[in-house]
This record gives structure tokens, sequence and C-alpha cells, in this order.
């Protein structure tokens, strides 16, 4: 192994380190299939970690909100017993790592599910906010704080996420892909992803409190993208990446079949707030594009 590599290798496995100790994970809804019977009993997994592994349940008390879009437009709040926890991760079967919502489809249609979470506030040496920025692709925030002479001051962020999943239910598409469920960061698709093919372009608009981003760095990869190389491993592990334009859309190329997510991370400083430094707002949308 060249000397280059093997320093990529020792930077990758650091950094993953470090990261792995904060309390901020990306968070999904996942199901084992976004195509559903109608009137049937489905499952989502709610997602805190990666989107291949979860870490740690989200507590009830955690949800700001819980809310799932049917056909019709109208939006179903399921109690908070229709959730339960589990071990995902079958190694380790006494590890309760899994938020799961057990809901039930009603007629065709496209259907939108969603999970925002009351913000928590964290503090942060120097070190780990600054390893937390690169590998999460925070890279704006990052590249500010090098220019101000920041990376070397702890930090104390406050910090939300909001989570949604695009599902198709029976063979009729509707529009309720577009429903806006007021969280305070939101993707939302400009077409329904079920309309479309492998090879096709999916927009979506990101909104914070309910205003387009422009210029909001947008990741997005598919369940068993692996990167292959050191590299690759330190930073952002996605298929792809893009910006919003003026309007706030984003363009991500559907490049194969399977299922999808997009995320990002929005985060201002707080230049007038004692309590917190930075404020983030975390979004990620899942979907599956037929083949």
């Amino acid at each position: 192994m060249s000397v280059k590599r093997r320093s990529a290798t020792v930077l990758a496995v650091s950094l993953l380190a470090v990261v792995g100790t904060l309390a901020a994970h990306d968070m999904f809804l996942k199901l084992p299939t976004y195509f559903l019977e109608p009137n049937a009993e489905a499952e989502v997994a709610l997602v805190n970690g990666t989107f291949d592994r979860s870490e740690n349940v989200i507590t009830r008390d955690r949800m700001r909100d819980v809310g799932v879009v049917n056909p019709g437009g109208e939006v179903i709040h399921p109690p908070s017993s229709a959730w339960r926890d589990s071990a995902v991760h079958h190694e380790n079967p006494d590890s309760v790592d899994t938020s799961i919502l057990t809901f039930r489809t009603g007629e065709a249609g496209t259907y939108v599910i969603g999970v925002s979470n009351k913000a928590r506030a964290l503090t942060l040496s120097a070190e780990d906010f600054n390893a937390y920025l690169e590998h999460d692709g925070v890279l704006d925030i990052l590249a500010a704080r090098k220019r101000h002479g920041l990376t070397d001051q702890p930090v104390r962020e406050r910090y939300s996420k909001h989570v949604k999943a695009i599902v198709q239910v029976g063979d009729l598409r509707t529009g309720t892909f577009r429903h806006e469920l007021d969280y305070p960061a939101e993707f939302v698709p400009l077409q329904n992803p079920y309309a479309l093919m492998v090879g096709d372009m999916l927009e979506l608009r990101f909104l914070h409190r309910g205003q387009p981003v422009a210029n909001q760095l947008i990741y997005a990869s598919h369940d068993g993208y692996n990167a292959h190389s050191p590299e690759d491993a330190v930073a952002h592990r996605e298929a792809a990446h893009t910006r919003t334009d003026a309007d706030g859309v984003a363009r991500v190329r559907l490049s194969q079949a399977g299922v999808w997510y997009v995320r990002t991370i929005h985060m201002v400083e707080m230049t007038e707030d004692p309590d917190v430094d930075y404020e983030s707002n975390w979004a990620t949308v899942t979907f599956e594009v037929g083949r």
C-alpha cells in the first residue's frame, strides 16, 4: 500500500471514529418495499444512523410530528401506540436500535409519510465539529469557519431532523407526492417518483421554513451503493451531489433501480442567539425507483 493510500485509510478510520461519537446522525424512513397494496398493513422503520444501519431508537417524546398523507390529501397522525422498538440487526438481538411504525394503507394512490423531531442542543469541541462538517458534507459552513479563523473554536449546535418517505399504493398515481408537511426543512418532489424510470431526472425543491433555498448542497444515493476507495469513505459517501438553483430546485438523475434517498443539512450561524452558535435542520426523503 502506498504512503498516500495508507494515510487516506488512517484518515478515513479516524474521522469515522470521531463522527461516530457525535449525537447527530442522518435519519431516514425505510420500508422493505415502497410499493404497497391497498387496504393492507405496512411497517416503516425510522432509521437513525446511516442509510444501512440504525444506531438508536427515537423515543416518542422526541417526535414533534408524525403524519401519513393519503391520496385524498388527508393527514393522519398515528398514535404513539402504533410505534414499537425493535432489534433489527440480528447479530446483537438484545440491542434495540430501530423505531418501527405500523400503519394501514387505504385506497390506491401515492402516499407521503413524515416524521419531524424536536430540536436538541449539544456542545462539540472544535475538532469534533470540524470533522462532522467534513464527514456529513456541510462544506459551506466549514469553509466559512476556515475563512473567519474559527476552526479552533468549540460550538454549541441546535439541531433537528425531518424525514419523509414517498410510497406507492396500488397502481393509481396521485398528486399527493407534492404535499408539504410544513416541517422546518423539507424536500418536495416536483414529479411523482413513481412516474419516472431509470435514467430519468427527478426534480425536488428544498424548503427551509417554507421558503426555497438557493445554492444548498444536496446529496443523493441508493441502497447498496458502496464507496470504492478510502478517499470516498472520508466524507459524505453518496452516489451524487448537486446544488439547488435560484428557485431551490435540485435535480437528481436516477441512475439505477432500487431504494433512493436525497438528503441535506441546512445550517446557519446564529449570530444573535446567546445560547447557540449554529442551528441545523436535517432533511431526507426516500422512495423507490422501479425497473
